[in-house]
């Protein structure tokens, strides 16, 4: 399968039981299952061990201010971005456990 990364076509499918699935490569992470409480300095601080940081964004309600849950954490390379996923996804952060994937580009 064929997608599209910053201007670039990427080739990354593999075969799952006899079908195609697309890896979207990304240097960009969504996190789910963020406490209310866990704000961008906690998520950054638990994710800049794994490589550098471009960006880091807690999800807010516009009206309260209250985290909606969710964030995305940018980083400099793919790779970090891969260790951070491998390392990370299911562990506790502010008292919840947190999932991670690949953030997909609009």
């Amino acid at each position: 399968m064929r997608g599209f990364y910053g201007g670039v076509h990427v080739w990354g499918a593999f075969s799952l039981t006899g079908k195609f699935w697309a890896r979207h490569f990304s240097a960009k992470l969504f996190v789910g299952g963020l406490s209310y409480d866990t704000n961008e300095p906690v998520l950054k601080a638990a994710f800049e061990k794994h490589g550098d940081i471009l960006e880091v964004k807690v999800i807010c309600d516009h009206k309260s201010g209250r985290s909606k849950g969710y964030g995305f954490v940018h980083f400099t390379s793919e790779a970090a971005a891969t260790d951070a996923l491998k390392e990370i996804d299911g562990q506790l952060l502010d008292g919840r456990n947190i999932r991670l994937q690949f953030a997909h580009e609009r």
